[in-house]
């Protein structure tokens, strides 16, 4: 195999037991491993690809379909394998954005000037929920509570506006529920308060419609009811990112 490495021998004799020949099984059905092999390397009943002991070797009269369709090939791969993963996973959130991120994250003006900029044109200033600095319209950041690498999305129940420095600072940490999460809130609460009022078929309003099956729900719901819609969407996530990896702010 070309290795000595154990880790590099397990991971090939992995992969020589799971993928070469279960890919070939449609042109040799209820065949052995090692018959489906043996005919491959024949490339009978013009399979794919032949295996032989030290190299794959493709078909030439698949070439024009493959670079023919190799956008809806690989496409169809990505669906399978977002599916396979996400069965496996079901408490992650947005596997498919996972799979294949933008080069570039989506910027969040729209959110800030569509949003943010209408709530601060009413209070003036409010602070920042992690360092309590006063925060105006022409000095903040629009940051993610739960970090945009684990969400995948910029849904504005997820953003809050803070300070441009710590924004910086907390990167893809994620932040205490115990510390933080009732200035979320209560932020968020105003928020969607304001903007209802100003501006009732605000697009950004629709994002609130994955936590409450109706905008109305917002200014008829008890502050511990909704509160704890909140709680609940949040926490698990909190608690799934860190399981994964992200590390809490401290």
């Amino acid at each position: 195999m070309g290795s000595n490495n154990i880790e590099t021998i397990r991971a090939l004799n992995h992969f020589d037991a799971q993928v070469p020949h279960w890919f070939l099984s449609p042109w040799f059905p209820q065949m052995t491993k090692p018959d489906i092999y043996r005919h491959s390397q024949n490339l009978e009943n013009d399979c794919l690809y032949a295996v032989h002991e030290k190299m794959i070797q493709m078909n030439l009269s698949w070439v024009n379909y493959l670079l023919e369709n190799a956008a809806l090939l690989k496409a169809f791969c990505y669906w399978n394998l977002a599916i396979f993963l996400q069965k496996k996973n079901p408490n992650v959130p947005d596997i498919p954005n996972k799979i294949i991120k933008l080069a570039l994250r989506p910027s969040l003006t729209n959110q800030r000037t569509g949003f943010w900029n209408i709530v601060f044109e009413e209070c003036g200033s409010l602070k920042c929920i992690y360092t309590e600095e006063l925060l105006t319209k022409e000095n903040f950041a629009v940051e993610h509570f739960i970090p945009y690498n684990f969400v995948s999305h910029n849904l504005m129940w997820n953003l809050v506006p803070a300070d441009k420095s710590f924004n910086c600072k907390k990167s893809d940490k994620l932040p205490s529920m115990s510390k933080h999460f009732d200035a979320f809130f209560s932020l968020q609460q105003i928020a969607i308060g304001i903007v209802r009022d100003k501006q009732p078929r605000n697009k950004f309003l629709e994002d609130y419609l994955t936590l409450f099956s109706d905008i109305g729900e917002i200014n008829q719901l008890d502050d511990s009811f909704t509160k704890e819609r909140f709680r609940k969407r949040i926490e698990p996530l909190i608690s799934i990112a860190s399981n994964n990896g992200f590390e809490f702010l401290k």
